[in-house]
């Protein structure tokens, strides 16, 4: 077994991660793997001296069976114990320390927002105080000005005196209800509860500024309090050496702290396939050893001591940061690395990145099914097992060859074609130097030639990454990164010279801020390359190329073809090696999965979009039509985009990557918030609207449906018409219906959809008014869409009895802060015999409607 002789550790950490897929997806009990565990060891131990490739293959299916007892184990330990204990959903007085600091910020003229970390010590409802250990990610708001005196933290400039930063270790007392943190539950949905528990936080809760307490005495850890206190230092340098545009992009790419970026930026970073240059991992951990050894080597330090010392550096800079696992992942492999390097003089890359990924996944199984691990891992593979040795055998040997090249005696230990190629050059040089004398001409012409080897070799490096890296990107972020080689190859030298003069201006900034000025103005230039080069081609159309989720079988078929270009590579085989990598992300791009629809049904799914409506109606004949797109309120300031985050991850989980139509039902943030979003990756033909909708309150829909070459439809009642196989009666708006200011809902776009003897009601958000008008026009349907998500407003007795439905659905968000669903209306549907279905319980809810008879599928029931 050759190839595992030479990267054994490597092989060690794919079959003990292969142990942790067959582990979590299929159980046995502990014991059965220990012994069979046992079992093989005896077996290869055995073999070793008789079958040296069978007892290599009995040793790595011991790594195997190892990943599923770790695995499997880990879970049970996991699930032990109990959940802490939050409360009943009612508020109770916290008490807690400070884990985690956090920036005041503005979020309009007289809002003020933080975000901090805190651990709980007790937790009081009534006169019952337990002692509870658990981690709660505490969102702090304040709309009034206090008498706070304002310090000189960057973050508490004149947008935000009237808030003080909450230190780390600092005490404090509030009440508050704590919300287990919940995921919205469609097929493809972000893990976000599981993201928080990685960071340990277990709950959420908000809290207005004036009702915090502070406590005496200090609650944490010494190093830690120091270590924060060094990172706030950093930052405030950070906003004292460049402009706040500036500064905030620095924040995110020296030490991760991403509060202060807006989300067109990270959207433009995701679109020019520059995201990795926001997150603090890889590729900064390395610019910033390769600079430290580069720079204590200067200094005279022997090879030894400027590993040792840079690894120190490199350890002490991951503790500042706040990307955590990403960037101790990097130290790791730097570690390994730098080792290997010393000891073996030479780059064992692939056995040093097994070795840092098989002690990750022994830390921490769970790893392996996070999309940050499993992406570090395959960067360097690529870059290790894929474009170093294309370039070894390619670039680098003649770039090496320019090196003395006066030299004549070392032309007879190099290659043929390199010592050819330096005596063509020498005789190139000197009929140069005929023209012009001196040594300048000489130097310019080998530094020439020394920048193209490297943009050469920059050029392949994008071109790997993007072609390996499709999959990941398909699979997570949905994008094909059409201009990343470009992106890369202008923005990475600009990282390399950002990084080292950033390090260099902040050091030099606490001896003398005057001095730190010229590295701080060469490092404001390259981030102003970086930038511009991310705005002009994130802002492409060509950039904004999206994927629906690939199929499994594409995706192992993927995989292999990475891993058999990983091996030609090996072998020698270059252009079998690249052709196959390219060809793979080729498939990624242009081979689209099988939409998973059921063909010759009319198909109503109600998506989980929180408190607001998003309904996919797929038509007998295929046809997609999207009614509404959910939505944040206004007033929660966040930069979540429900169109983006939610309902397409849902439309891509099921393969769909075009919608024929969508349909606004009136102009609510919570139902037609997501539609930019949904317009800009699904490309619909129509968008349907109801007649007098104000064009003033949907202005960004209408701009992004004139950019997209969308149709603009009206619809009214009285309205009928045939679409997709199936009969559309549209029973509002009127136009002779009189609609009161205080009652827009009532503006609402309901429509009958039927196939065959099965229909469906969609209400949107109409109220008692509109549902009596809608009573009189004959709305018999077998699924209702319960109008205002289950507000008292609607769903009077008389419609649900001119209705008279046998299924009905309410969309509504979790511990909505309008009590929706009320239980009123439930009543109301249980008296009528109605079986009622809701996203926050049931999540994403579809009906099958085929002519005859209705199936329901929700999938809390799958």
């Amino acid at each position: 077994m050759q190839v595992s002789s030479r990267e054994p550790l490597l092989w060690a950490a794919l079959a003990f991660a292969v142990g942790l897929w067959i582990g979590k997806y299929s159980w046995r009990p502990p014991t059965w793997w220990l012994i069979a565990t046992f079992g093989f060891i005896l077996a290869a131990a055995y073999f070793v001296k008789r079958r040296i490739f069978l007892s290599s293959a009995l040793t790595l299916s011991a790594f195997v069976l190892t990943g599923a007892l770790a695995i499997q184990t880990r879970a049970t330990f996991s699930n032990g114990g109990a959940p802490a204990w939050l409360g009943d959903g009612d508020p109770v007085l916290i008490t807690a320390h400070v884990i985690s600091e956090g920036n005041v910020q503005a979020e309009g003229p007289d809002s003020l927002h933080q975000r901090i970390d805190i651990e709980t010590e007790t937790i009081q409802s009534g006169d019952v105080a337990r002692a509870v250990r658990a981690g709660i990610r505490l969102n702090i708001y304040s709309k009034e000005n206090t008498a706070d005196e304002a310090t000189s933290d960057l973050s508490e400039n004149t947008n935000a005196r009237t808030m003080r930063l909450f230190r780390y270790g600092e005490r404090i007392r509030f009440s508050a209800a704590l919300n287990p943190p919940r995921n919205y539950r469609n097929p493809g949905a972000f893990d976000y509860a599981g993201y928080l528990r990685d960071d340990g936080i277990v709950a959420t809760a908000s809290v207005k500024y004036g009702e915090i307490e502070t406590l005496a005495g200090f609650s944490g850890s010494r190093v830690s309090l120091y270590l924060a206190h060094v990172r706030r230092g950093v930052l405030t340098k950070v906003h004292s050496l460049w402009p706040e545009q500036v500064a905030a992009l620095l924040d995110a790419m020296l030490i991760g702290e991403k509060s202060f970026i807006e989300r067109p930026t990270r959207v433009d970073f995701q679109r020019s396939g520059t995201y990795h240059m926001l997150i603090v991992a890889g590729l900064h951990v390395g610019i910033l050893a390769m600079s430290a050894i580069w720079f204590l080597r200067r200094l005279g330090v022997g090879d030894f001591g400027a590993s040792a010392l840079t690894l120190v550096l490199i350890v002490i800079y991951a503790a500042l940061t706040k990307e955590g696992s990403p960037v101790w992942r990097a130290t790791l492999m730097l570690a390994v690395y730098l080792v290997t390097r010393f000891f073996y003089r030479k780059r064992a890359v692939l056995n040093a990145l097994g070795a840092a990924a098989l002690a990750l996944l022994v830390a921490d199984p769970n790893a392996l099914f996070g999309a940050s691990f499993q992406m570090s891992f395959l960067c360097v593979a690529l870059i290790a097992g894929v474009a170093v040795p294309f370039l070894e055998h390619t670039i680098e040997p003649f770039a090496r060859g320019l090196r003395n090249l006066d030299a004549l005696a070392r032309d007879r230990s190099l290659p043929p074609q390199v010592a050819q190629f330096r005596l063509d050059l020498r005789l190139i040089l000197n009929r140069i130097g005929l023209c012009w004398p001196g040594r300048w001409a000489r130097r310019i012409v080998i530094s020439a030639l020394y920048g193209s080897f490297r943009c050469v070799e920059l050029v392949v490096i994008s071109a790997v990454m993007q072609f390996g890296m499709a999959l990941p990107m398909a699979y997570y972020f949905h994008r094909a990164t059409s201009v990343a080689i470009l992106a890369n190859l202008l923005a990475v030298p600009f990282l390399q010279l950002l990084m080292p003069m950033a390090a260099l201006a902040i050091g030099i900034s606490y001896v003398s801020l005057w001095v730190a000025k010229m590295p701080a103005f060469i490092a404001g230039f390259a981030l102003q390359g970086i930038a511009g080069s991310v705005r002009w081609l994130g802002g492409l159309r060509i950039a904004d190329v999206r994927l629906p989720t690939p199929s499994a079988t594409l995706t192992v078929l993927v995989g292999c073809a990475v891993f058999l270009a990983i091996t030609f590579l090996r072998r020698k085989s270059r252009v079998a090696g690249i052709g196959i990598l390219a060809l793979s992300a080729l498939c990624i791009w242009k081979i689209q999965p099988r939409e998973q629809i059921r063909p010759g049904v009319l198909e109503m799914t109600t998506i989980d979009v929180g408190q607001g409506d998003a309904i996919l109606l797929v038509l007998p004949d295929k046809r997609k039509l999207l009614m509404d797109s959910g939505g944040l309120p206004f007033w929660t300031h966040s930069q979540m985009d429900i169109g983006e985050d939610v309902v397409s991850p849902y439309l891509w989980s099921r393969g769909i990557s075009r919608l024929d139509a969508i349909a606004l039902t009136h102009a609510h943030a919570d139902h037609m918030g997501g539609f930019p979003a949904v317009i800009a990756n699904f490309r619909p033909r129509e968008l349907w609207l109801p007649e007098g909708v104000a064009q003033e309150e949907i202005r960004r829909l209408l701009s992004s449906a004139e950019r997209f070459n969308v149709k603009i439809i009206h619809r009214k009642a009285g309205d009928t018409f045939a679409y997709g196989g199936a009969q559309i009666r549209v029973l509002a708006p009127n136009p002779d219906f009189p609609v009161r200011v205080a009652h827009r809902n009532d503006e609402s776009l309901v429509m009958k959809i039927s196939y065959g003897k099965t229909s469906a009601l969609l209400e949107a958000d109409a109220e008692k008014g509109t549902e009596r008008m809608v009573a009189s026009e004959q709305p018999e349907a077998d699924v209702l869409k319960v109008a205002h998500h289950g507000s008292l407003t609607s769903s009077e007795r008389e419609l649900l009895a001119a209705v008279h439905p046998r299924f009905a659905v309410i969309s509504v968000g979790t511990r909505n802060v309008y009590h929706h669903p009320r239980q009123e209306v439930l009543k109301r549907l249980q008296e009528a015999n109605v079986i009622t279905y809701r996203t926050d319980l049931d999540g994403a809810t579809s009906f099958y409607l085929d002519g005859t008879t209705v199936t329901p599928q929700a999938l809390a029931l799958h």
